[in-house]
């Protein structure tokens, strides 16, 4: 059984670890969060150490470290802000402990390059949780894909994304609205997205930018062996009609030459499938989030393109 602290206890993601870290049949001995309505540790771990105060945090796991009683923490899972993911993580190898972030693990790629320096000096690793990976959808896409490119080399598929997540007006007001703290929203809900699309048809060879502000970003990407159109909205009105209709407020939608990947079932457990692959040594590290990071800071940064040639017929939705 190994021991695990947890970083951000207060927010939306981090039941899933809990969930995870019980599944595994680990401990979680030690909590903190700003905010004190975490009441739901009493469904996973109710004998976990509490704090508010990130200092008294650190001492606490520094202290069970040097006790060197079979108490200290082998892993650090980190569901904090994402601005504050670099330096938690650093928080977790100075203490002797692998670390397990939730997406993105970085707001710009250069973070990257340091963090692997830190990691070799530590001994230990850095994990983040890129779940899309592990959908069995995708899995089966990535096995299709692959088996289309064997028989045919320069193989290019037609791709369109598009994920609808409707938020409130609080969504602005706190740090996920703010560039500085969450990246924005291609950054904040759709990193994972773009890891898997890299995962599954190559590298990035063009990026280009059609919408972007603080409730939507569009764009184009050129893949090894996909062009992408793609779409990510904040904004209820953005929904189709359709799924107004149905009193929904997500879309998720990927098509593949036309044809709908169906992947809205299968999510339950991919957290815990994460921290079974992380346990076992297989884990997504940090080479593995280059692509993906390096493909929303550019967004962030990008010029505006107008719409012409390839891009999402929902960016209209947007003029209106």
């Amino acid at each position: 059984m190994e021991n695990f602290a947890l970083i951000g206890v207060g927010g939306y993601i981090a039941p899933r670890h809990m969930k995870a870290i019980k599944d595994t049949e680990n401990q979680l001995v030690a909590a903190v969060d700003k905010n004190d309505s975490v009441g739901i540790i009493d469904s996973y771990f109710p004998q976990a150490h509490f704090f508010t105060e990130f200092e008294r945090f650190d001492r606490h796991i520094e202290k069970l470290r040097r006790e060197n009683a079979g108490r200290e923490v082998s892993y650090v899972s980190i569901c904090s802000p994402n601005y504050l993911h670099d330096a938690h993580i650093r928080f977790a190898l100075r203490v002797h402990a692998h670390a397990i972030c939730e997406k993105p693990l970085v707001l710009n790629p250069w973070n990257i390059d340091a963090l692997q320096e830190i990691e070799q000096e530590s001994g230990k690793r850095v994990n983040t949780i890129l779940q899309l990976r592990l959908h069995p959808s995708i899995i089966a896409l990535k096995k299709e894909v692959e088996e289309k490119i064997q028989s045919e080399p320069g193989k290019m598929f037609e791709v369109d994304l598009s994920y609808l997540t409707s938020r409130g007006r609080w969504y602005q007001v706190s740090w996920k609205g703010d560039e500085q703290k969450s990246g924005g929203v291609a950054t904040n809900i759709g990193v994972h997205f773009f890891d898997m699309l890299a995962y599954v048809f190559g590298p990035v060879v063009k990026n280009i930018c059609h919408v972007r502000d603080a409730e939507t970003t569009a764009g184009f990407l050129e893949l090894k062996h996909a062009r992408v159109r793609w779409f990510l909205s904040t904004k209820s009105e953005h929904l189709p009609a359709e799924v107004k209709e149905k009193g929904q407020t997500t879309y998720r939608s990927i098509t593949v030459n036309g044809e709908e990947v169906e992947f809205s079932g299968g999510f339950t457990d991919l957290h815990t499938r994460s921290y079974e692959e992380i346990l076992s040594g297989q884990g997504f590290g940090l080479a593995d989030v280059r692509d993906c990071i390096n493909v929303v800071h550019d967004v962030r940064h990008a010029e505006i393109h107008a719409l012409t040639g390839d891009y999402h017929p929902f960016c209209r939705k947007v003029e209106k």
